[in-house]
């Protein structure tokens, strides 16, 4: 047994260092709905990376050895509100561990709607989700992705935006196109840490609903920005986890989103864990919800 968990574990250090890390900007110039004001970009390390103000959006690509590559892709959003990217601790470090299973991570920092640079800020952080994936299923030959096979991964405020690029992929807004704008920006399956949901007021999360939309938000842009109020028959098959304990994001988030997508008869996973509070990330230490990303990695399995 003990040859065994060493052989694995020679396999993984092998995997990870042969890992390739890849940075691109998702625009091309000055990005779209934003105003160049010289507004710089804040990270703060206090335990983990706070970013702050991002200016400049972009994807940081996680390849796995080629010979262990899966052919699945997952964009990673991290939470944090609308008002700040919990980097490493919901990106960064997943993106990692995914590799450890052959599938390509992609951490996407996009921009936050609380900068004053954003000339129509609700629309922002949906806007980068979409080139992200584009710009994934456009570079799936050379990163060895099957672009049928590419999903989103979000935390908290991340999950918000995972759960608003599944029911709005294809939402448009004014601006110039080229070529990677006639991919398809539509995931094809959804993961939901503790995710903002709705936008209603008995499941809010009242900070990141202010920070998208504002303090006096019509009920039509509240309704648009409800993930329950916006499944169809095509949103993404979907893995939910949730904390029972979770004192920041209620779990009825959680609940509201399932049952629209049981109505809808879009498969559908959801995982409820009677502790670990909101953003317990990996899980460690946290009792059973330690054991979240094997559940997944048997669904992620399955969708194969």
């Amino acid at each position: 047994m003990k040859k065994s968990l060493l052989l694995i574990s020679l396999i993984m250090i092998s995997m990870i260092a042969n890992a390739q890390e890849i940075i691109l900007p998702l625009w091309e110039g000055t990005p779209p709905l934003q105003k160049d004001m010289g507004l710089e970009e804040k990270a703060v390390e206090e335990g983990i990376i706070r970013i702050e103000n991002v200016q400049i959006p972009q994807i940081e690509v996680f390849l796995p050895s080629k010979q262990a590559r899966t052919g699945q892709a997952v964009v990673i959003f991290p939470g944090g509100g609308y008002h700040i990217l919990a980097y490493d601790w919901e990106g960064r470090d997943f993106a990692k561990w995914l590799n450890t299973q052959g599938i390509v991570g992609i951490v996407v920092k996009y921009r936050l709607p609380d900068s004053k640079s954003l000339t129509d800020a609700k629309e922002v952080p949906l806007l980068d989700a979409q080139r992200a994936i584009r710009l994934a299923r456009h570079h799936a030959a050379e990163w060895m992705i099957d672009p049928a096979k590419i999903g989103v991964l979000g935390f908290s405020a991340g999950g918000h935006l995972a759960s608003t690029i599944s029911t709005q992929y294809a939402h448009e807004v004014e601006r110039p196109k080229d070529a990677i704008d006639a991919l398809s920006a539509r995931p094809d399956f959804s993961i939901l840490a503790y995710p903002v949901i709705s936008f209603r007021d008995a499941s809010a999360h009242s900070g990141s609903r202010r920070n998208l939309i504002g303090e006096n938000a019509s009920q039509e842009l509240i309704d648009r920005f409800s993930g329950e109020l916006n499944v169809t028959a095509d949103t993404p098959p979907t893995f939910l986890v949730h904390a029972q304990d979770d004192g920041g994001v209620p779990i009825e988030n959680s609940f509201l989103y399932y049952k629209a997508l049981h109505a809808h008869k879009v498969p559908a996973s959801l995982h409820i864990y009677p502790k670990g509070g909101h953003g317990f990330g990996f899980g460690l230490g946290k009792g059973p919800v330690d054991g979240w990303r094997d559940v997944l990695l048997d669904w992620l399995e399955d969708l194969k």
